[in-house]
């Protein structure tokens, strides 16, 4: 039997009006975005201004270095003051300073077309991400102007596939010329999933990524294929869990542990810290173990891994308000040491996500003048928000508490909390089950 969907009149009527609000809220968020993005270019060349002036005031000459050097100054006190005011990472509004003016200033006319409502952020990024490397203004205004009206009538990810087509007509330099400047930006990141897990990005040439993706997937379908093996472990894993398990073993070992269904972690030895809870490394329950205070980690990897652990360094907590009251010493420096990273797990600056064990140990008011070495005059500070510091018109004062109030440039304060040390206990009271809710 055909199974029909029908509509009324009346449902017609809905969906149509529906849907036209919807292209309207679309189009206007597009429209906003590139308002925003126009904002962002001109904060980016006001960066340029200041660090220019700057330059030109100097009591000394500036040579080319340093005058590269005030540039970026100027740019992370920009990008701060924004990011600050956002409640954003500084590095990544600065990032998207560079992007927005890049777009404004190389692209005009896609960001026209979207400011207008013609195309979408989506669309405008795919042209741009295309034709990124086509030097001439001219050749990129007559690739735009046919690539906005190719999209005026499709999706972006069609649009993409186009996109790089035609840019190729408007390219002057060779593949291999622009493959060996794409080199340089080859990177691997990691970003942090929900339940336990985190992503491991990797940008680097197509065809040794391609390579490496196709061993993987040859080692995989071997252990895949091995049913008698997989028939007495009791291994259901799938091809992608078993291409995954094998891509972990081999860059923390060096070989290929195909048959291990949980992915043993006996071999980690990365510099790590990982908060576990008592009660959970005595396999009790209660809160879960953090991985270097960013994100929880099962409880069955904590012990594993606690287990093999050659060091360990307790911190012992307040159990219900989660305040650090003392941590084992060794020898007075290393004790204060540790007693700042266990307490600020982070770089002090509002937004910034660095761990505290990769952060200088800065004096909050400088010992040249006078400050004291002690825990109400230190904090971690990552190096670029260190140098921000004491190289922009950044102020920064403890206040008590371990709190860490920073002033901007246009005398707006902000105040950075003590991270919540992980324990059970922590964290406001959840909401009723009665309770409203907003709408968003």
């Amino acid at each position: 039997m055909t199974v029909v969907v029908e509509m009324d009149s009346e449902q017609v009527g809905a969906l149509t009006a529906i849907t036209g609000m919807l292209v309207d809220v679309d189009r206007t968020i597009n429209q906003m975005l590139a308002v925003k993005e126009g904002l962002l270019a001109l904060g980016s060349r006001l960066a340029g201004e200041i660090g220019e002036s700057a330059a030109r005031e100097s009591a000394e000459p500036v040579s080319a270095s340093q005058a590269a050097d005030l540039l970026d100054l100027a740019g992370r006190t920009v990008a701060t003051e924004f990011a600050a005011a956002l409640r954003m990472s500084d590095r990544l509004v600065e990032r998207q300073m560079g992007d927005a003016d890049d777009k404004v200033i190389a692209f005009p006319r896609v960001w026209r077309a979207q400011g207008a409502g013609l195309i979408s952020a989506g669309h405008a990024r795919v042209i741009i991400e295309a034709g990124a490397h086509i030097d001439d203004a001219e050749s990129r205004d007559a690739y735009s102007a046919q690539m906005i009206e190719f999209a005026r009538s499709t999706s972006s990810n069609r649009v993409a596939r186009m996109a790089r087509r035609v840019a190729e007509r408007f390219q002057p330099r060779s593949v291999d010329e622009r493959h060996r400047q794409a080199r340089r930006g080859r990177r691997v990141w990691v970003r942090e999933r929900a339940d336990g897990m985190a992503e491991l990005g990797l940008l680097g040439p197509a065809a040794l990524v391609r390579g490496a993706y196709e061993r993987l997937t040859a080692l995989g379908i071997a252990c895949v294929d091995d049913r008698a093996t997989r028939a007495e472990t009791g291994d259901q894993r799938t091809l992608d869990e078993v291409r995954c398990d094998i891509a972990l073993d081999l860059l923390l070992t060096g070989a290929a542990a195909e048959h291990d269904p949980e992915g043993s972690s006996a071999d980690v030895r990365g510099a790590v810290s990982i908060t576990v809870p008592l009660t959970t490394l005595m396999g009790l329950g209660g809160a879960p173990a953090e991985l270097d205070g960013r994100m929880p980690i099962d409880g069955a990897t904590a012990r594993g891994i606690a287990a093999a652990a050659p060091v360990w360094e307790r911190v012992f907590t307040h159990p219900s308000t989660g305040a650090i009251l003392a941590v084992d010493r060794y020898r007075p420096s290393a004790e204060l040491r540790r007693w700042l990273i266990a307490r600020d797990q982070r770089c002090r600056f509002p937004g910034c996500g660095y761990l505290a064990r990769e952060c200088d140990i800065d004096h909050t008011e400088d010992a040249a003048r006078g400050g004291p070495t002690d825990a109400a005059n230190l904090g971690a500070l990552c190096r670029r928000h260190h140098v921000m510091k004491h190289q922009t018109p950044w102020v920064v004062e403890q206040i008590g508490g371990g709190l860490f109030a920073w002033t901007s440039p246009t005398g707006r304060t902000y105040v950075d909390q003590i991270p919540v040390v992980n324990v059970s206990g922590v964290g406001g009271a959840p909401a009723r089950a009665d309770e409203e809710l907003p709408p968003f």
